[in-house]
């Protein structure tokens, strides 16, 4: 493929464009209200310690080593609750300690309470309970995180596991990156959206729009701005394109990347100041893809007209780069693979996306599909797995990356 194509492989492409692509401005929100999703534009530092104070792993008794020494009976001669001071620790006795409770000050490890006798406030110790050693069942403070170190990384997008440890560390407040904000153009006289009256066969419903609206939706650090339609008309395009560059971070268009007549949009993306850094990948469906950069940073992405093709490249292509655009340091993840449970034995010298329904854990099966305008097997899809060129390996226990809409 070398020679014909500037990339071999999808992701070096977009690594390439992604080099001249500027990152989306700042701004302060709370992370109580702030949906999930947004990308952490500064780390998130631990206030304190966490524990914050060495606390029992188990529900038992903090005890001395020495208390393991004898066989009698050994008094409980106090509580440690969560959410409460410790106690002191006595000279002779144990103190009764719950799950998370500090330990008292001279406690040398923690007897779980079911490897204890309980009795009138008094405990024996089991057999197993004289093996316990220094410092067992108690969790040291800072063991999870030490304060001052970094627990959430910038570039990182915002889960619910992360908004808890935000609070956890008193971080109400951190500067996020701004959501990206994406326009969408779709090309063609044939497409258009026919709401009162059934198109004709020469006509298309816009669903590319809709399809990556859908996509672009999906996503929190994603602001979907605007939806516009060209006809084929050149100068309209290099307008509409002009326009949607002075309100948005990333234009995706559909149709006319192509080299038919009325494929104007490799020229019009040279005119506006586009520098092109890909026209045509050795990918199936949507070869001919154009990826562009502007001098200030902002993407471009011609994606092909074919709704399947369209759909697929703004899944496998678009949001990468969109999310490298919104500050992610992971913006091209590495994707969880299947395997195909009917491979068949086809192959094809490019990267094939081919539609797939999962069947099991791990396990997929090929949808049948009559090409790229089959919006019909796209929808009976779970998403699409990448076959690499030539393969002729067909059996069912190789695994292929896997990309679910």
């Amino acid at each position: 493929m070398a020679g014909k194509f500037a990339f071999d492989h999808p992701d070096d492409a977009l690594r390439a464009i992604a080099e001249k692509l500027s990152i989306v401005g700042i701004e302060k929100s709370l992370a109580t209200t702030c949906g999930g999703g947004r990308v952490f534009a500064e780390p998130v530092v631990a206030d304190r310690d966490s524990p914050a104070a060495d606390v029992s792993a188990m529900d038992g008794y903090a005890i001395r080593i020495g208390h393991l020494q004898g066989d009698a009976p050994v008094k409980v001669a106090g509580q440690a609750v969560p959410g409460s001071p410790p106690p002191s620790m006595p000279a002779e006795g144990v103190v009764q300690i719950f799950t998370g409770a500090i330990i008292p000050k001279g406690a040398e490890a923690v007897v779980k309470r079911e490897d204890t006798i309980e009795s009138g406030g008094v405990i024996t110790f089991r057999d197993v309970a004289l093996q316990t050693s220094l410092g067992e069942n108690i969790r040291r403070a800072g063991e999870n995180a030490a304060a001052g170190s970094q627990v959430i990384a910038a570039g990182k997008q915002m889960t619910a596991a992360d908004r808890a440890v935000a609070i956890n560390f008193s971080c109400f407040g951190s500067d996020f990156f701004m959501p990206v904000k994406v326009g969408v153009i779709t090309t063609g006289d044939e497409v258009g959206i026919f709401l009162k009256d059934r198109p004709q066969p020469w006509q298309l419903q816009n669903s590319n729009q809709f399809a990556l609206g859908g996509l672009l939706a999906q996503k929190p650090w994603i602001e979907h701005v605007s939806s516009d339609h060209c006809g084929d008309q050149k100068s309209a395009l290099a307008d509409a394109i002009a326009a949607t560059l002075k309100t948005c971070d990333v234009i995706l268009m559909t149709g006319g990347v192509s080299m038919g007549d009325y494929d104007y949009v490799p020229d019009v993306v040279r005119e506006v100041g586009g520098d092109i850094v890909f026209h045509g990948l050795p990918i199936r469906p949507g070869k001919p893809i154009l990826g562009a950069a502007t001098n200030d940073g902002k993407l471009i992405l011609g994606l092909p007209g074919n709704p399947v093709s369209a759909t697929i490249g703004c899944r496998r292509m678009a949001l990468p780069l969109i999310a490298k655009k919104s500050g992610q340091t992971s913006w091209l993840p590495r994707q969880a693979v299947v395997r195909l449970a009917n491979p068949g034995d086809k192959t094809l010298p490019m990267h094939w996306m081919r539609l797939v329904r999962l069947t099991d854990h791990g396990t997929a099966e090929v949808i049948d599909s009559q090409g790229s305008g089959d919006l019909v097997s796209m929808s009976q899809s779970d998403g699409f797995v990448e076959v690499s060129p030539n393969n002729t390996d067909s059996h069912t226990d190789v695994p292929w990356p896997f990309y679910p809409w």
